[in-house]
């Protein structure tokens, strides 16, 4: 359906709100290839597949590489989980295809199934402080969560700590109900350097994708951890 036909005064307005407020709010812009990146993790968390369709070929026209698409959509799964994911997987997998890109993609794992714990931990560490060195031994959860979501994701190449952090923080706002995760990792980010002004830039990017609730959320989040 051709929305420009059957909904004209609608996009109109979504699409100067997106382009060119949003976008071009001064001191609120980021780099092209950032906002994309910020911007299909929002749309993961937000299970927006159709508009994933649409902006994904812009990423890369972008400057998003597809190795730096399937690592998003990767670790997605940690905080989305494989049955919200799946659908996204699989379209990247289409446009990635019809681009005439060879898939699989260049291998991207750097630990082993014997040292992803403690690889796992050492991210963990480093992102967070070093009382994570001992956190995976409160149980089996905290240990799954080192050495899958940290050490199985987290240690992949394609994406620095920095990205990474930035794209937990994208889908954790954009699902929602998580804003006890959304504060610790919005301190994850700022002590890897995404500072509050980087992160409320990222907020403001994602607002159109995500609504003004879960954004202004999102900011209070921030706040808190900036205050801590």
């Amino acid at each position: 359906m051709n929305f420009y036909e059957t909904d004209p005064e609608f996009m109109e307005r979504i699409e100067h709100f997106v382009l060119e407020e949003v976008v071009k709010e001064p001191g609120q812009e980021l780099p092209d290839d950032t906002r994309y990146m910020a911007v299909l993790a929002t749309l993961l968390g937000c299970q927006g597949l159709d508009v994933y369709r649409e902006m994904l070929p812009k990423a890369l026209n972008a400057g998003v590489t597809p190795v730096m698409v399937k690592e998003i959509v990767y670790q997605a799964v940690d905080y989305l989980g494989i049955g919200r994911v799946m659908p996204f997987l699989s379209v990247t997998n289409d446009i990635l295809t019809a681009r005439g890109i060879k898939l699989p993609l260049p291998a991207q794992a750097t630990t082993t199934m014997e040292n992803r714990l403690e690889k796992g931990v050492e991210a963990q560490a480093e992102i967070f402080g070093e009382h994570m060195k001992e956190a995976w031994k409160a149980g089996h959860i905290n240990r799954w969560l080192a050495a899958n979501c940290f050490g199985d994701y987290y240690t992949r190449g394609g994406l620095d700590l920095r990205q990474r952090e930035m794209i937990t923080f994208c889908f954790l706002m954009a699902q929602g109900g998580c804003e006890p995760q959304l504060i610790s990792h919005a301190k994850g980010n700022m002590n890897l350097g995404n500072d509050k002004g980087f992160l409320i830039k990222v907020v403001s990017q994602c607002l159109p994708y995500i609504g003004y609730p879960r954004s202004l959320n999102a900011v209070n989040c921030v706040n808190k951890a900036a205050e801590a």
